[in-house]
């Protein structure tokens, strides 16, 4: 390759220390977009209808997969690439950028036949303005993966929170002035246009012409096979909400949706932000198996305790949180959120593996094993809408449990990561935080009475039942302080570096 593409490739050096650094600001960066999102579920939900979700959720469970063929997985793929020419880089900014206009225009010529299929004759003024999103977000892709692989992490969790402040902004404007649905319709355009903006600004990096000389098969065939493996995942995690808006319409779709959402958080505020740390770190040490190993782990604990416990305890105390937060309106999505809360601990566990796919490059093998989980998670959530929208959440949270250990396997068949320390990882911090979530919800039910003491009983006991755990359960311990004791790993890759 060029000289000039090993400029661009993010270097060598201190890549222990730009990684920790990375992590921090990360995390930091999605500790203010947990609080900024949080809030805004909070003020819209009081403000809005499960009505008004319900619809909004009809378009984005089917529109939804054009994102995904917007981004056709070049961005990882240009993250993952040992070397990225500058004429690569225009190259693939004109790629997503062409898909994302392709896509708008098909979603906006689409929007009659969409209303048609729910029969909501409102969808189609709610697509045709979602439309523009496939365009800005087009437009964003590689200036998100320039910043990704220079591991400029700020810069990304600054684009990040101003864009999601900004849409947040608009959208609790939108419905504190009465106009419904259209505050998450509005809150979704301004988002995605803030977000062009600020990494356009902070990449410094304009795309020149298209350089037909430039070799993009290698980036084409890695998209291809990721698209291909994330469309049949979205299809999965959206066929229950696209069965529930078709047999019983907008309303109990809205309380599966923000039930949904409420999983979808953390997950997204944790996972993304760690693969965006991992992946191009992961990626550069693909060849060294004992680093690649001790970060893989090491990451992968810290992210399975976050979650892990996160869910446990919201699982345990989903009455009172869902009801004094979210309001009144919203105690049907109770047991939903239960139901979905176990599968994304499931979900979490089994995460370490898509890390493993995407920084070795093997996305062949990805594919076949999400054909073969997509397939069956798809076929448990169909399975269990015989028994109503909570048959849905019920039947998605048991396909997950089950690609768990498939997904250990598959990985394991094509890589030299030690796959039972990975599954160890996970089995642990499920049955340690399971145990507090038990007592926590078991202290909550015997106390009864008004929600806040509830809410005040459950969360001690939680904090007691780990107090107990962490003391009892020399494993569950050491995993504790390893999180703690992070920076120590990053010291030694910088200074074998």
């Amino acid at each position: 390759m060029s000289s000039e593409a090993e400029r661009m490739s993010p270097p060598a050096p201190r890549l222990g220390a730009r990684a920790a650094g990375g992590a921090f600001v990360t995390m930091a960066g999605q500790g203010v977009r947990v609080a900024v999102q949080f809030g805004g579920i909070i003020l819209l939900a009081r403000l809005l209808t499960p009505h008004d979700y319900g619809l909004m959720a009809m378009v984005t469970a089917i529109v939804g997969a054009a994102e995904i063929l917007r981004d056709f997985g070049l961005s990882s793929a240009a993250i993952q690439a040992k070397e990225v020419s500058r004429q690569q880089r225009d190259n693939l900014f004109w790629i997503n950028t062409g898909i994302g206009l392709v896509l708008a225009l098909a979603v906006f010529a689409g929007a009659n036949a969409l209303a048609a299929f729910y029969h909501e004759p409102a969808l189609v003024q709610i697509s045709q303005a979602l439309a523009v999103t496939f365009l800005l977000s087009g437009m964003t892709t590689q200036f998100r993966a320039h910043l990704s692989r220079g591991l400029r992490f700020g810069q990304l969790a600054l684009s990040d929170v101003g864009a999601q402040v900004a849409g947040l902004v608009a959208a609790v404007a939108a419905a504190l002035a009465g106009l419904g649905f259209w505050a998450l319709v509005l809150q979704q355009v301004v988002q995605a246009g803030v977000q062009l903006l600020l990494t356009v600004a902070c990449a410094r990096w304009l795309p020149r012409g298209y350089d037909r000389a430039a070799p993009m098969r290698q980036f084409l065939g890695f998209g291809w096979n990721l698209m291909l493996a994330q469309l049949l995942g979205y299809a999965s995690r959206n066929v229950g909400q696209v069965i529930i808006g078709a047999r019983t319409g907008a309303e109990a779709l809205g309380l599966y949706n923000r039930a949904f959402q409420l999983l979808m958080m953390p997950l997204n505020q944790i996972n993304a932000p760690a693969t965006t740390v991992a992946l191009p770190v992961l990626s550069q040490l693909q060849d060294e198996r004992e680093r690649f190993t001790a970060f893989l782990v090491r990451g992968q604990t810290v992210m399975v305790h976050l979650i892990v416990a996160t869910f446990a305890f919201a699982c345990a105390q989903a009455l009172p949180l869902m009801v004094l937060v979210l309001g009144e309106q919203w105690r049907p999505a109770v047991p939903l959120f239960q139901w979905l809360t176990a599968g994304g601990v499931f979900q979490t566990t089994a995460y370490a593996a898509y890390w493993v796919f995407l920084a070795k490059g093997l996305m062949g093998a990805q594919l076949r094993y999400s054909v073969v989980t997509r397939v069956l998670l798809i076929a448990c959530i169909f399975a269990g809408s015989w028994w109503g929208v909570e048959g849905v959440a019920a039947g998605y949270s048991f396909g997950l449990l089950v690609m768990w250990p498939l997904s250990l396997y598959w990985v394991g068949r094509v890589s030299d990561i030690p796959v039972w320390t990975v599954f160890a990882n996970g089995l642990r911090a499920v049955v340690g935080y399971g145990l507090c979530a038990v007592a926590s919800w078991a202290a909550s039910w015997w106390l009864g009475g008004a929600l806040w003491r509830q809410l005040a009983v459950g969360t001690g006991t939680m904090l007691a039942a780990f107090a107990l755990v962490f003391v009892a359960w020399p494993a569950f311990r050491r995993d504790v302080l390893s999180i703690l004791q992070t920076r120590h790993l990053i010291a030694e890759a910088r200074s074998r570096r």
